[in-house]
C-alpha cells in the first residue's frame, strides 16, 4: 500500500492461497463468538486465528481458495467504496459464469452468492483511496472447516465452491486467468504478469 502511495510501484492484483486460517475482520475484533471451534480444535487441525484490518467478520482461507489483494490507487475517478464492493462482486460474477455458474448478489450482503450458498466473500480496506486486502473465492476449498466459524458473522447462510457446484475438479490457475481476465475488463486495466512475485514466499 505504502509503495503505492508514493507511487513506486503501478497498481497490483496478488493473487495467492494461504495455509489453514481465521481472519477476523475489524467487526469481529471486539470478540470471538463467531469462532465456534475450540482452541484445541483449531490446534489439532492446524489452523492459526490472525486479525485482520479488513471490513466484516470471521472467515476461514486454506488451500484451494483463491485470495485476492487488489492494490488499486482509485484517484481520482473511482473514490467510492460501495462502487468498487460492486467491482469487485461483477469481477467474480463473472468469473463463475465463465465457468457455468450463475452467481449473483444477494441484497443486503457483500459478497458473491449461488442461492443462499456463498461462492466468494469480500472484505476489503481502503485508506486514503488505496485499497488493500480483497476476496477469497473458494475453488476446492475445503468446506467442512467453515463449519468451524459463522462465516461473516452470517447465521443461516452456507458456503459452497466451484468444485461443490459443478460436480468436478476445476484447476485453480484456470480461474486465477479467469479472475485476472474480467480483473482487467471491469477495471479498465492491462493486465501484465510480474513473474518476480510469482515464488515470493
Amino acid at each position: 500500500m505504502e509503495a503505492r502511495r508514493a507511487g513506486s510501484i503501478p497498481d497490483r492484483l496478488l493473487l495467492l492461497q494461504h495455509p489453514p486460517v481465521i481472519t477476523l475482520g475489524v467487526n469481529a475484533r471486539s470478540g470471538r463468538e463467531h469462532i465456534v471451534a475450540t482452541a484445541d480444535r483449531l490446534v489439532e487441525l492446524g489452523i492459526d486465528v490472525h486479525e485482520t484490518g479488513r471490513g466484516g467478520d470471521v472467515t476461514y482461507h486454506g488451500p484451494g481458495q483463491l485470495v485476492g489483494y487488489p492494490i488499486l490507487d482509485l484517484n481520482p475517478d473511482r473514490r467510492d467504496v460501495h462502487r468498487y464492493v460492486r467491482d469487485i462482486e461483477e469481477v467474480l460474477m463473472r468469473t463463475a459464469r465463465a465457468f457455468g455458474v450463475g452467481a449473483t448478489r444477494v441484497q443486503g450482503l457483500t459478497g458473491v452468492w449461488v442461492g443462499d450458498r456463498k461462492l466468494a466473500a469480500i472484505g476489503v480496506r481502503i485508506s486514503r483511496w488505496i485499497t488493500s486486502h480483497g476476496f477469497a473465492f473458494n475453488v476446492s476449498t475445503n468446506l467442512s472447516h467453515f463449519d468451524l466459524v459463522v462465516p461473516c458473522g452470517l447465521h443461516g447462510y452456507g458456503v459452497t465452491s466451484l468444485e461443490r457446484l459443478l460436480g468436478r475438479t476445476v484447476p485453480l490457475a484456470d480461474v486465477e486467468a479467469a479472475v485476472i481476465e474480467h480483473f482487467a475488463d471491469v477495471f479498465d486495466r492491462r493486465p501484465i504478469h510480474d513473474v518476480t512475485l510469482s515464488h515470493a514466499r
